[in-house]
């Protein structure tokens, strides 16, 4: 690297933001959309159907998840406002650049039964809504079919809003209606809550005959998969806040290397941060300490909410297969039966906020994965590199290969993919697991990768952006704790070897 003198006066116009309370809440942004994320289908069917089915002795799966993935998602949004990059440009320094062709392949595959297992919650909410609750059916489809045109309606709504970026207005509105689930949530858990003395399954581990999907569905998916912490490591560069926004500059200005996914040197990833001007360093200090809070109060909710979804279920719906295609109906029963039938709107209106918030986000997040990986492969996409309108021209439209056009290309493949799935194989509630324990068995590598590149590239010395001892130590356990009980599912259900008991 030269030691090229920093410019101070060019970083004398970045606006410090605000961290009182009023402001960070108008800040925050990717951490509670990660939420958001999770909250359709972990929350609003996992959860039901464990407690439906297994009443309390699945509790111990939710600290177990939220608790040990931490970090596997803290380490991506560290990374990213560290570096100015995203997480996958660090995977292509790997050797043959193993690591991103690995996530392609898996985000491929997910963005198709993945996606499937996202949008048929969403489908399923529809499908409850007019089929049951209004009593109007499509004329010559049956339940199954008609779940598959709804899924395509829900699809094409969705890539239809984000190609023509009109998204702002729907994460409003899905804010809201994902707000008013929540208090109701709370509201119907007060009027009958669970025994204190149940709150023990908490600490103990039990494996019903039967349950290894479930468990698995609840460590994939619980917030959300952690393949969603390369999403929002994308996202995070494309916001461009904090090292995001002034890392061009810096490396204009010789201060940091320029980054060459093709060079295989993770260390051109790496900011010296006592070259940085004060100013600019305290402006990305700043929106490093609101990137965290987002993250953590997002997974904070996220751990209340599905505790409280399967404390209700166990106290209303078990013992209940939940299953079928009117799983929608018999979850609704938990508010139905509580408060009385006026909260079925209430709840089909919060659950189609939560569950279709769920797969619009992966009808943005994979696609844009698969920009990141080709862009990351192949030269002839990172020489065209960009995704919004604003950054691409005409030759990013025209060539198939530009980072714009994969992008679009994979959108509509997963729209195709997953409507394909689900008409083929209409068991919403098998497909939501299905994906969610996928989303489980890719993780560990994923979490390995970020904790990995954190501590490689992250200078030691930077006392803002380097992991704390206890970070440290703790992210290594929870690898460890997460990538063993991925171990011990594969070892009972491929070779009916018990560990945790029957």
């Amino acid at each position: 690297m030269i030691d090229t003198p920093t410019d101070k006066s060019s970083f004398s116009s970045l606006e410090l933001p605000s961290l009182s309370p009023i402001n960070l809440l108008r800040q925050f942004g990717p951490g509670l959309i990660l939420m958001m994320t999770g909250i359709g289908t972990s929350h609003l069917v996992t959860a039901p159907v464990a407690g439906g089915r297994f009443g309390y002795a699945l509790l111990w799966c939710i600290p177990v998840a939220y608790i040990f993935k931490y970090y596997g998602f803290e380490m991506a949004f560290r990374f990213t406002h560290a570096t100015g990059r995203s997480m996958l440009d660090a995977y292509s320094t790997a050797w043959k650049k193993l690591p991103v062709w690995y996530v392609l392949i898996t985000t491929i595959i997910q963005s198709g039964l993945g996606q499937a297992g996202r949008l048929v919650a969403a489908a399923a909410v529809l499908l409850y809504f007019f089929n049951q609750y209004l009593g109007m059916d499509i004329p010559g489809l049956g339940n199954d079919q008609e779940l598959a045109f709804y899924a395509l309606v829900l699809g094409v709504i969705s890539v239809v809003i984000i190609l023509y970026g009109k998204y702002g207005a729907l994460e409003l509105v899905t804010k809201i209606a994902a707000g008013l689930l929540i208090v109701c949530t709370i509201a119907v858990y007060v009027v009958e809550p669970a025994p204190v003395s149940e709150f023990v399954h908490f600490f103990q581990l039990d494996t019903p005959s039967g349950s290894w999907l479930i468990i698995a569905s609840f460590l994939g998916l619980l917030p959300t998969g952690i393949d969603v912490s390369l999403q929002a490591s994308e996202w995070g560069k494309a916001k461009k806040v904090g090292m995001g926004r002034i890392r061009e500059q810096l490396e204009e200005q010789g201060v940091v290397s320029r980054f060459d996914a093709f060079d295989e040197n993770k260390q051109d990833l790496s900011v010296d941060t006592s070259r940085i001007p004060p100013h600019a360093l305290e402006y990305c200090r700043r929106w490093f300490k609101i990137g965290l809070w987002d993250f953590r109060a997002g997974h904070v909710i996220s751990f209340f909410l599905v505790c409280i979804f399967m404390l209700l279920a166990a106290v209303w719906l078990y013992p209940s297969e939940v299953q079928g295609n009117a799983v929608m109906g018999e979850i609704a029963r938990i508010f139905t039966d509580s408060v009385g039938p006026g909260m079925m709107i209430v709840f089909l209106i919060g659950a189609m906020a939560a569950t279709y918030s769920t797969a619009f986000n992966y009808f943005d997040g994979w696609p844009r994965v698969v920009g990141a990986c080709c862009r990351n492969l192949f030269r002839c996409t990172a020489a065209l590199s960009g995704i919004a309108r604003e950054d691409v021209g005409e030759e990013h439209r025209r060539r198939w290969y530009s980072e714009y056009n994969l992008y679009r290309l994979t959108m509509f493949f997963s729209l195709i993919v997953s409507v394909v799935i689900i008409a083929g194989l209409p068991a919403p509630v098998y497909l939501v697991l299905m994906a969610s324990a996928l989303a489980f068995f890719v993780a560990p590598v994923i979490f390995f990768l970020n904790i990995y590149y954190c501590f490689k590239v992250i200078p030691k010395r930077d006392r803002i952006f380097y992991p704390s001892v206890f970070a440290t130590w703790f992210s290594w356990v929870s690898l460890a704790v997460f990538t063993g009980m991925c171990v011990i599912l594969i070892l009972q259900r491929l070779f009916g070897i018990e560990l945790l008991g029957a």
